[in-house]
């Protein structure tokens, strides 16, 4: 973890409100949302509790922009896996290592997306939600589609992989990972591609896709 910084040390707006959501971060993973403290959040930023309030009203607010952050993240590197080949093959591969990289991220950050103790709270719960379906989303249209499979199918296929891979992924990390990374990520992926594979590219045999 990266240290904070000494208390009084001016830092730029968005540097000082990166380096509170660090401190944040760190102290809901320990302690989870309803056990933390703004006091512990301030003091492990090394920054008194008004600097704190100043960037953020509340700990609610808090906890929506570090979750916020964090669900982006984990959308952006699925969309990384996604666009940075046409080959559907690398394409499950790389979602099922985006997920495996997230959960292993320094910080604990995934819990705040995946077991977070407020998912009850509307907003949270929506932050989560959009998250995962913009995942789904990507997955479906990148990865299905040349199955030539209807979209209700097709995205159902898109849940199954992005459930696969972030169960595998979270069994992985709380196993101490006694399977090596890049050998847990090829089994899964390997799993995944296997069923994919197995749907006909339809659309290049000018074939309809099923509807029903």
């Amino acid at each position: 973890m990266t240290e904070a910084p000494l208390r009084g040390t001016r830092l730029s707006r968005g540097a000082r409100r990166a380096q509170l959501l660090l401190a944040a971060r760190d102290v809901f993973a320990e302690q989870g949302y309803h056990s933390a403290a703004m006091d512990d959040i301030a003091e492990r930023a090394g920054v008194s509790k008004p600097v704190l309030y100043q960037h953020f009203p509340g700990k609610l607010e808090l906890y929506r922009a570090l979750l916020t952050t964090y669900a982006d993240e984990l959308v952006a590197r699925v969309r990384e896996a996604i666009t940075h080949s046409t080959d559907n093959q690398e394409r499950v591969h790389g979602a099922v290592s985006a997920y495996f990289d997230f959960v292993a991220g320094e910080g604990g950050a995934y819990r705040l997306v995946f077991e977070s103790d407020l998912r009850g709270e509307p907003e949270a719960a929506a932050v989560v939600s959009t998250a995962l379906n913009r995942c789904i989303d990507m997955v479906a249209d990148a990865v299905t589609t040349d199955a030539g499979l209807d979209g209700g199918r097709a995205r159902l296929l898109a849940v199954g992989l992005v459930g696969l891979s972030q169960v595998a992924a979270q069994y992985w990390l709380d196993s101490r990972q006694e399977v090596p990374r890049d050998d847990a990520v090829a089994l899964m992926a390997s799993l995944a591609w296997r069923g994919l594979a197995g749907f006909p590219l339809v659309h290049e045999l000018g074939e309809t896709p099923p509807t029903g």
